[in-house]
């Protein structure tokens, strides 16, 4: 007697997650009548995070599902923008990602990033008790039941990454509000409070200075001030634009 069989149909958003055997028209697979749903969907590596819903002979399931043979399965992607219950949206980036966190915290986003590999487990911990979205292109990490929200980044280019992110969970921005060193909140500050940290030329040339509350780092529109303003300004307007479209 031949094993249990369904057919699954993972759409092309997903299929660089798939064995390019699996990917087209729906592929038949085997199933053992006791694994769920989410777990076959892991097992041709997409991980759940990336799935958005699950349907099975046109209705929507649960991960939970256990596939019955003959269904026919089709995954979904994740809908854009995409809603995060139960918390104000917060993020925790692992340590590949640092020009990433870099240019969220430069956007006012609440980003949290490991400098060091502190591993998948502490990470996935991390994530459950700040209540923060997991972003990595650790597909392993992902898979970790532990988190409280992921996502995979898809592209390896930091300016790709940061259209995907703002795109995918459309967070409220406000830039130049946050420390892109440590996450802290910038406040004003006057030349006298942060003459410590200026050279004698900074002293001479700049007046509007801005100080993180929590490491004490000094801001102003210094050398690489332009380059900043075009990614924020890129970012504002990349917004506006889909606010305009409705994506």
């Amino acid at each position: 007697m031949s094993a249990p069989e369904i057919h699954v149909q993972v759409s092309p958003d997903l299929a660089l997650f798939v064995p390019h055997a699996r990917r087209g028209p729906a592929t038949p697979l085997a199933v053992d009548g006791v694994s769920t749903l989410g777990h076959v969907v892991e097992s041709l590596g997409v991980p759940l995070t990336e799935v958005g819903a699950l349907l099975v002979d046109g209705h929507e399931v649960p991960v939970s599902h256990i596939p019955a043979h003959g269904e026919s399965v089709e995954v979904r992607p994740v809908p854009r923008p995409q809603q995060v219950p139960g918390a104000p949206l917060r993020f925790l980036l692992d340590v590949h990602l640092g020009t990433l966190a870099r240019r969220l915290r430069l956007l006012g986003v609440d980003t949290a990033y490991e400098s060091t590999d502190i591993g998948d487990p502490a990470l996935a911990a991390r994530s459950a008790a700040e209540r923060r979205v997991m972003l990595s292109r650790d597909r392993g990490l992902l898979r970790r039941r532990e988190l409280w929200a992921g996502a995979y980044i898809y592209s390896t280019r930091p300016e790709d990454q940061l259209d995907d992110v703002l795109g995918r969970f459309a967070p409220e921005l406000r830039p130049w509000t946050r420390c892109t060193a440590c996450n802290g909140v910038l406040r004003q500050a006057t030349k006298e409070e942060v003459a410590d940290q200026l050279e004698h030329g900074t002293r001479a040339t700049y007046d509007v200075f801005a100080q993180c509350g929590a490491c004490g780092r000094a801001y102003w529109k210094g050398a690489h001030h332009d380059q900043l303003e075009a990614i924020v300004e890129g970012a504002l307007r990349t917004r506006a634009d889909r606010r305009i479209s409705g994506v």
